[in-house]
Protein backbone atom coordinates (compact mmCIF):
# COMPACT_ATOMS: atom_id res chain seq x y z
CA UNK A 1 0.00 0.00 0.00
CA UNK A 2 2.57 3.22 -1.06
CA UNK A 3 1.36 6.39 -0.66
CA UNK A 4 3.54 8.60 -2.19
CA UNK A 5 3.31 11.28 -4.66
CA UNK A 6 5.02 13.91 -6.06
CA UNK A 7 8.53 14.90 -8.02
CA UNK A 8 10.43 17.72 -6.38
CA UNK A 9 8.18 17.73 -3.67
CA UNK A 10 7.27 14.14 -2.01
CA UNK A 11 4.34 13.01 0.30
CA UNK A 12 3.93 10.26 1.43
CA UNK A 13 0.88 9.58 3.88
CA UNK A 14 0.58 6.64 6.47
CA UNK A 15 -1.99 5.18 8.64
CA UNK A 16 -5.71 3.93 9.11
CA UNK A 17 -8.85 5.46 10.31
CA UNK A 18 -8.84 4.05 13.39
CA UNK A 19 -5.01 3.15 14.03
CA UNK A 20 -3.17 5.33 16.67
CA UNK A 21 -2.83 8.20 14.60
CA UNK A 22 -2.71 8.94 11.06
CA UNK A 23 0.00 11.15 9.77
CA UNK A 24 2.36 12.27 6.74
CA UNK A 25 6.08 13.06 5.88
CA UNK A 26 6.92 15.95 3.31
CA UNK A 27 10.07 15.92 1.37
CA UNK A 28 10.94 18.71 -1.28
CA UNK A 29 9.72 22.05 0.82
CA UNK A 30 12.17 24.90 0.35
CA UNK A 31 13.99 26.27 3.67
CA UNK A 32 12.57 29.79 4.59
CA UNK A 33 8.62 29.10 4.05
CA UNK A 34 7.04 31.39 6.62
CA UNK A 35 4.32 28.83 8.09
CA UNK A 36 1.23 30.33 10.17
CA UNK A 37 0.09 27.63 12.52
CA UNK A 38 -2.94 29.41 13.27
CA UNK A 39 -4.12 29.84 9.55
CA UNK A 40 -3.06 26.12 9.22
CA UNK A 41 -5.41 25.25 11.77
CA UNK A 42 -7.83 26.93 10.52
CA UNK A 43 -7.87 24.91 7.54
CA UNK A 44 -7.90 21.51 8.87
CA UNK A 45 -10.61 22.84 10.41
CA UNK A 46 -12.76 23.23 7.64
CA UNK A 47 -11.93 19.72 6.91
CA UNK A 48 -12.70 18.40 10.69
CA UNK A 49 -15.17 15.88 11.58
CA UNK A 50 -17.65 16.81 13.57
CA UNK A 51 -18.17 20.67 13.20
CA UNK A 52 -21.53 20.48 11.95
CA UNK A 53 -25.38 18.83 11.64
CA UNK A 54 -24.34 18.04 7.83
CA UNK A 55 -21.09 15.88 8.96
CA UNK A 56 -20.52 12.61 10.86
CA UNK A 57 -20.75 12.54 14.74
CA UNK A 58 -17.11 11.49 14.78
CA UNK A 59 -15.45 14.20 16.70
CA UNK A 60 -11.50 14.62 16.14
CA UNK A 61 -9.06 17.55 17.22
CA UNK A 62 -7.72 16.93 13.95
CA UNK A 63 -4.14 19.02 15.74
CA UNK A 64 -1.28 17.89 14.04
CA UNK A 65 2.37 17.24 16.06
CA UNK A 66 5.35 18.64 14.02
CA UNK A 67 8.01 16.25 14.35
CA UNK A 68 10.31 17.92 12.06
CA UNK A 69 10.96 20.56 9.20
CA UNK A 70 9.49 23.72 10.89
CA UNK A 71 11.01 25.65 13.46
CA UNK A 72 10.89 29.29 14.60
CA UNK A 73 7.30 29.51 12.50
CA UNK A 74 9.31 28.81 9.32
CA UNK A 75 10.14 25.15 7.18
CA UNK A 76 13.98 24.44 7.83
CA UNK A 77 14.43 22.57 4.04
CA UNK A 78 14.56 18.90 5.90
CA UNK A 79 11.80 16.55 5.27
CA UNK A 80 8.44 17.85 7.31
CA UNK A 81 7.25 15.14 9.66
CA UNK A 82 3.64 15.72 11.21
CA UNK A 83 1.65 13.05 13.14
CA UNK A 84 -2.58 13.93 13.88
CA UNK A 85 -3.90 11.20 17.06
CA UNK A 86 -7.04 9.29 16.01
CA UNK A 87 -9.27 10.02 19.34
CA UNK A 88 -12.51 9.21 18.40
CA UNK A 89 -12.76 5.84 17.69
CA UNK A 90 -15.35 2.85 17.28
CA UNK A 91 -14.07 0.12 15.68
CA UNK A 92 -17.23 -2.01 17.15
CA UNK A 93 -18.84 -0.69 14.71
CA UNK A 94 -17.51 -2.49 11.51
CA UNK A 95 -17.19 -6.18 13.09
CA UNK A 96 -18.07 -8.54 10.27
CA UNK A 97 -17.31 -6.62 7.44
CA UNK A 98 -14.30 -8.92 6.75
CA UNK A 99 -17.38 -10.90 5.70
CA UNK A 100 -19.71 -9.20 4.19
CA UNK A 101 -18.58 -6.04 2.17
CA UNK A 102 -20.28 -2.48 1.88
CA UNK A 103 -21.99 -1.95 -1.29
CA UNK A 104 -19.67 1.03 -2.70
CA UNK A 105 -17.00 0.58 -0.75
CA UNK A 106 -13.30 -0.96 -1.07
CA UNK A 107 -13.84 -4.00 1.51
CA UNK A 108 -14.48 -6.46 -0.96
CA UNK A 109 -11.43 -6.15 -3.72
CA UNK A 110 -9.46 -4.96 -0.85
CA UNK A 111 -9.93 -8.71 0.91
CA UNK A 112 -9.13 -9.66 -2.81
CA UNK A 113 -6.03 -7.94 -2.81
CA UNK A 114 -4.47 -8.25 0.65
CA UNK A 115 -5.59 -11.39 1.61
CA UNK A 116 -8.07 -10.33 4.47
CA UNK A 117 -4.88 -8.87 6.20
CA UNK A 118 -5.91 -5.41 5.62
CA UNK A 119 -7.96 -3.18 8.50
CA UNK A 120 -11.22 -2.90 7.67
CA UNK A 121 -12.07 -0.81 10.63
CA UNK A 122 -13.49 2.67 9.99
CA UNK A 123 -12.48 1.81 6.30
CA UNK A 124 -8.71 1.74 7.29
CA UNK A 125 -6.13 2.91 4.57
CA UNK A 126 -9.10 3.26 2.15
CA UNK A 127 -10.61 6.05 4.40
CA UNK A 128 -11.14 9.71 3.83
CA UNK A 129 -9.60 9.77 7.14
CA UNK A 130 -6.43 10.26 5.38
CA UNK A 131 -7.10 13.26 3.73
CA UNK A 132 -6.45 14.73 7.21
CA UNK A 133 -2.94 14.57 6.45
CA UNK A 134 -3.29 15.34 2.69
CA UNK A 135 -4.99 18.55 4.33
CA UNK A 136 -1.66 19.25 6.15
CA UNK A 137 0.63 19.10 3.48
CA UNK A 138 -1.97 21.22 1.16
CA UNK A 139 -1.84 24.01 3.79
CA UNK A 140 1.68 24.15 3.49
CA UNK A 141 1.93 24.20 0.17
CA UNK A 142 -0.94 26.76 0.40
CA UNK A 143 1.11 28.71 2.29
CA UNK A 144 4.28 28.28 0.26
CA UNK A 145 2.61 29.54 -2.89
CA UNK A 146 1.25 32.33 -1.45
CA UNK A 147 4.65 33.92 -1.33
CA UNK A 148 4.64 33.74 -4.71
CA UNK A 149 1.19 35.40 -5.48
CA UNK A 150 -0.72 32.57 -5.92
CA UNK A 151 -4.17 31.93 -4.32
CA UNK A 152 -5.80 28.69 -4.14
CA UNK A 153 -9.74 28.41 -3.92
CA UNK A 154 -12.72 26.00 -3.92
CA UNK A 155 -16.26 25.65 -3.20
CA UNK A 156 -19.34 23.46 -3.51
CA UNK A 157 -20.61 24.32 -6.72
CA UNK A 158 -23.46 21.72 -7.15
CA UNK A 159 -25.33 19.66 -4.98
CA UNK A 160 -27.38 16.32 -4.96
CA UNK A 161 -30.10 15.24 -7.27
CA UNK A 162 -31.15 18.36 -8.04
CA UNK A 163 -27.92 19.95 -9.17
CA UNK A 164 -28.46 22.74 -6.37
CA UNK A 165 -26.11 25.74 -7.89
CA UNK A 166 -24.32 28.00 -6.43
CA UNK A 167 -22.43 31.10 -8.16
CA UNK A 168 -19.23 30.23 -10.50
CA UNK A 169 -15.48 31.65 -8.97
CA UNK A 170 -14.57 34.28 -11.43
CA UNK A 171 -12.97 32.45 -14.59
CA UNK A 172 -10.67 35.65 -15.57
CA UNK A 173 -9.56 36.86 -12.10
CA UNK A 174 -9.63 36.56 -8.78
CA UNK A 175 -12.58 37.98 -7.23
CA UNK A 176 -12.00 39.22 -3.25
CA UNK A 177 -15.54 39.45 -2.63
CA UNK A 178 -16.47 35.53 -3.06
CA UNK A 179 -13.52 34.82 -1.09
CA UNK A 180 -14.66 37.18 1.27
CA UNK A 181 -18.15 35.26 0.82
CA UNK A 182 -16.57 31.68 1.22
CA UNK A 183 -14.46 33.07 4.30
CA UNK A 184 -17.39 34.21 6.10
CA UNK A 185 -19.72 31.25 5.40
CA UNK A 186 -19.75 28.29 7.42
CA UNK A 187 -20.98 26.22 4.73
CA UNK A 188 -18.49 26.33 1.48
CA UNK A 189 -20.67 28.26 -0.94
CA UNK A 190 -20.62 31.57 -1.98
CA UNK A 191 -24.35 33.12 -2.27
CA UNK A 192 -25.95 32.18 0.97
CA UNK A 193 -29.16 31.05 -0.46
CA UNK A 194 -27.41 28.30 -2.02
CA UNK A 195 -25.43 27.36 0.94
CA UNK A 196 -29.33 27.16 2.50
CA UNK A 197 -30.60 25.24 0.03
CA UNK A 198 -27.71 22.82 -0.39
CA UNK A 199 -27.89 22.47 3.68
CA UNK A 200 -31.19 21.63 4.11
CA UNK A 201 -31.01 19.03 1.02
CA UNK A 202 -28.37 16.73 3.06
CA UNK A 203 -30.48 17.02 6.44
CA UNK A 204 -33.28 15.67 4.28
CA UNK A 205 -30.74 13.03 3.19
CA UNK A 206 -29.81 11.94 6.51
CA UNK A 207 -33.55 11.79 7.76
CA UNK A 208 -33.88 9.28 4.99
CA UNK A 209 -31.18 7.02 6.28
CA UNK A 210 -29.31 8.14 2.97
CA UNK A 211 -26.40 10.10 1.52
CA UNK A 212 -26.29 12.66 -1.73
CA UNK A 213 -22.77 13.82 -3.35
CA UNK A 214 -22.10 17.07 -5.40
CA UNK A 215 -19.20 18.97 -7.73
CA UNK A 216 -16.35 20.89 -6.41
CA UNK A 217 -15.10 23.95 -8.05
CA UNK A 218 -11.18 25.17 -7.44
CA UNK A 219 -9.47 27.74 -9.02
CA UNK A 220 -5.49 28.19 -8.74
CA UNK A 221 -5.16 32.49 -9.20
CA UNK A 222 -2.05 34.03 -9.69
CA UNK A 223 -0.16 31.37 -11.37
CA UNK A 224 2.50 32.27 -14.06
CA UNK A 225 2.44 31.25 -17.62
CA UNK A 226 4.79 28.82 -18.80
CA UNK A 227 4.41 26.37 -15.91
CA UNK A 228 4.05 22.24 -16.69
CA UNK A 229 5.04 20.28 -19.72
CA UNK A 230 3.25 18.58 -22.44
CA UNK A 231 2.03 14.90 -22.31
CA UNK A 232 2.11 13.00 -19.55
CA UNK A 233 3.56 15.75 -16.78
CA UNK A 234 1.12 18.42 -17.61
CA UNK A 235 -0.64 20.30 -14.74
CA UNK A 236 -3.50 18.18 -15.65
CA UNK A 237 -2.15 15.20 -15.23
CA UNK A 238 -0.67 16.61 -11.62
CA UNK A 239 -3.73 17.87 -10.26
CA UNK A 240 -6.19 14.69 -11.06
CA UNK A 241 -3.33 12.03 -9.58
CA UNK A 242 -3.49 14.22 -6.16
CA UNK A 243 -7.64 14.66 -6.60
CA UNK A 244 -7.97 11.11 -7.49
CA UNK A 245 -6.07 9.79 -4.15
CA UNK A 246 -9.21 11.72 -2.65
CA UNK A 247 -11.72 8.70 -1.75
CA UNK A 248 -14.92 9.08 -3.13
CA UNK A 249 -14.24 11.63 -6.41
CA UNK A 250 -14.79 9.79 -9.27
CA UNK A 251 -14.30 12.35 -12.13
CA UNK A 252 -12.13 15.27 -12.71
CA UNK A 253 -12.71 17.92 -16.12
CA UNK A 254 -10.84 21.31 -16.48
CA UNK A 255 -11.85 24.52 -17.76
CA UNK A 256 -15.40 24.07 -19.85
CA UNK A 257 -14.28 20.40 -19.30
CA UNK A 258 -17.15 17.67 -20.65
CA UNK A 259 -19.74 20.74 -21.72
CA UNK A 260 -16.49 21.29 -24.44
CA UNK A 261 -17.91 18.47 -26.40
CA UNK A 262 -21.08 20.36 -26.96
CA UNK A 263 -19.28 23.19 -28.42
CA UNK A 264 -17.93 24.48 -31.87
CA UNK A 265 -14.32 25.45 -31.86
CA UNK A 266 -15.57 29.20 -32.88
CA UNK A 267 -17.14 28.88 -29.14
CA UNK A 268 -14.78 26.75 -27.55
CA UNK A 269 -11.65 29.14 -28.01
CA UNK A 270 -10.46 31.47 -26.02
CA UNK A 271 -9.46 34.95 -27.70
CA UNK A 272 -6.62 36.65 -26.96
CA UNK A 273 -6.42 39.95 -25.81
CA UNK A 274 -3.96 42.66 -23.72
CA UNK A 275 -5.25 43.14 -20.22
CA UNK A 276 -2.99 45.54 -18.16
CA UNK A 277 -0.13 45.18 -20.53
CA UNK A 278 0.07 41.60 -20.20
CA UNK A 279 -1.94 38.53 -23.29
CA UNK A 280 -4.57 37.31 -21.82
CA UNK A 281 -8.07 35.50 -22.87
CA UNK A 282 -11.31 37.31 -23.17
CA UNK A 283 -13.01 33.90 -21.72
CA UNK A 284 -11.65 30.70 -19.85
CA UNK A 285 -13.13 27.60 -21.45
CA UNK A 286 -9.69 25.89 -21.18
CA UNK A 287 -9.29 26.50 -17.52
CA UNK A 288 -5.78 28.47 -17.71
CA UNK A 289 -3.80 25.18 -19.78
CA UNK A 290 -3.09 24.56 -23.05
CA UNK A 291 -0.99 21.71 -24.08
CA UNK A 292 -0.28 20.91 -20.29
CA UNK A 293 1.35 23.93 -19.56
CA UNK A 294 -0.65 27.43 -17.82
CA UNK A 295 -1.70 29.81 -19.86
CA UNK A 296 -1.37 32.91 -17.10
CA UNK A 297 -5.12 32.65 -16.50
CA UNK A 298 -6.70 30.94 -13.59
CA UNK A 299 -7.00 27.03 -13.61
CA UNK A 300 -9.72 26.26 -13.31
CA UNK A 301 -10.84 22.86 -12.36
CA UNK A 302 -14.10 20.63 -11.34
CA UNK A 303 -13.99 17.57 -9.22
CA UNK A 304 -17.52 15.26 -8.88
CA UNK A 305 -17.77 13.34 -5.62
CA UNK A 306 -19.90 10.31 -5.02
CA UNK A 307 -22.90 9.92 -2.59
CA UNK A 308 -21.31 8.57 1.34
CA UNK A 309 -21.24 4.52 0.43
CA UNK A 310 -22.01 4.01 4.05
CA UNK A 311 -26.19 4.87 5.03
CA UNK A 312 -28.32 3.44 7.12
CA UNK A 313 -30.52 1.92 4.75
CA UNK A 314 -30.37 -1.39 4.59
CA UNK A 315 -28.55 -2.87 1.38
CA UNK A 316 -27.87 -6.10 -0.42
CA UNK A 317 -24.26 -8.12 -0.02
CA UNK A 318 -23.24 -11.20 0.22
CA UNK A 319 -21.48 -13.41 2.94
CA UNK A 320 -17.76 -14.26 1.22
CA UNK A 321 -17.19 -17.37 4.01
CA UNK A 322 -20.40 -18.97 2.91
CA UNK A 323 -21.01 -17.35 -0.70
CA UNK A 324 -24.51 -16.50 -0.34
CA UNK A 325 -26.30 -13.61 -0.13
CA UNK A 326 -26.67 -11.28 2.57
CA UNK A 327 -28.44 -8.60 4.09
CA UNK A 328 -26.34 -5.44 5.37
CA UNK A 329 -27.15 -2.59 7.59
CA UNK A 330 -24.43 -0.15 8.54
CA UNK A 331 -23.79 1.02 11.49
CA UNK A 332 -21.06 3.70 12.70
CA UNK A 333 -21.18 7.47 12.26
CA UNK A 334 -21.19 8.44 8.49
CA UNK A 335 -21.57 11.93 6.40
CA UNK A 336 -25.14 12.01 4.67
CA UNK A 337 -22.39 14.10 2.27
CA UNK A 338 -18.79 14.09 1.89
CA UNK A 339 -18.87 17.44 -0.20
CA UNK A 340 -18.84 20.16 2.31
CA UNK A 341 -15.41 18.51 3.96
CA UNK A 342 -13.94 17.58 0.81
CA UNK A 343 -13.78 21.51 -0.16
CA UNK A 344 -10.65 22.17 1.60
CA UNK A 345 -9.27 18.75 0.12
CA UNK A 346 -9.70 20.04 -3.23
CA UNK A 347 -7.78 23.19 -2.57
CA UNK A 348 -4.93 20.87 -1.14
CA UNK A 349 -4.48 18.85 -4.00
CA UNK A 350 -4.32 21.28 -6.03
CA UNK A 351 -1.77 23.33 -3.90
CA UNK A 352 0.50 20.40 -3.72
CA UNK A 353 0.51 19.77 -7.82
CA UNK A 354 1.17 23.26 -8.85
CA UNK A 355 4.19 23.72 -5.57
CA UNK A 356 5.63 20.78 -7.29
CA UNK A 357 5.59 21.72 -10.56
CA UNK A 358 6.81 25.39 -9.72
CA UNK A 359 9.58 24.12 -8.03
CA UNK A 360 10.36 21.30 -10.76
CA UNK A 361 10.17 24.30 -13.20
CA UNK A 362 12.40 26.38 -11.18
CA UNK A 363 9.97 29.19 -10.74
CA UNK A 364 9.74 29.19 -8.06
CA UNK A 365 11.51 32.31 -6.05
CA UNK A 366 13.36 30.92 -2.53
CA UNK A 367 12.91 33.27 0.49
CA UNK A 368 16.04 35.52 1.55
CA UNK A 369 18.76 33.97 3.52
CA UNK A 370 18.12 34.23 7.33
CA UNK A 371 20.10 36.70 8.71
Amino acid sequence: MASVVGTSVRLSIFGESHSAGIGCTIDGVPAGIPIDMDELQAFLDRRAPGRSDTATRRREADAPTFLSGILDGHTTGSPIGAVIENADTRSGDYAGLRTVPRPGHADFPARMKYGNWHDVSGGGHFSGRLTAPLCVAGAIAKQALATQGIEVVAHVSSLGPEGIPDEPLNELELDIAQVAALRAHSFPCIATDAAARMEAAILRARDELDSIGGVIECAAYGVPVGIGDPMFDGIENRIARLAFGIPAVKGIDFGAGFCASYLTGSKNNDPYTIRDGQVATETNNAGGILGGISTGMPILWQMAVKPTPSIGQKQQSVDLDRMEPAELAIKGRHDPCIVPRAVPVAEAACALALLDLMIEDGRFKYPAPRR
